[in-house]
């Protein structure tokens, strides 16, 4: 069980959402796995799986190698410093609670592992 109240909260969210869309389902179950497990996308891969108009759906972290050819939305549970700012050149960056608000059927939606 995790032990911050963030994630526990997001998890529940995730969840609730999940019972009616199974995206959501699958990702809080990424979420509730050992955080040894926890996914790491690099940028270049994003790029490649991604096509434009669709969000990346990352439940880990984004980290920085490679860089974004096409304006992207990246929703991630979180993000290093350097993926944040080469993002905000060509793209958004959204946490997974504000993509669940935003986009409840997750349309449009790749999930990213």
């Amino acid at each position: 069980m995790k032990t911050n109240l963030h994630t526990r909260t997001l998890i529940s969210e995730l969840q609730k959402a999940g019972k009616t869309t199974p995206l959501w389902k699958r990702v809080a179950e990424e979420l509730e796995s050992s955080t040894r497990r926890m996914v790491a996308v690099n940028l270049s891969k994003i790029d490649k799986v991604v096509k434009a108009g669709e969000i990346a759906l990352v439940p880990g972290k984004v980290l920085s190698t490679g860089s974004l050819s096409k304006k992207i939305s990246i929703a991630a549970f979180s993000y290093s410093e350097a993926a944040r700012e080469k993002i905000a050149k060509n793209g958004e960056t959204l946490s997974l609670s504000e993509l669940l608000k935003k986009n409840p059927q997750g349309k449009k939606v790749r999930l990213v592992k």
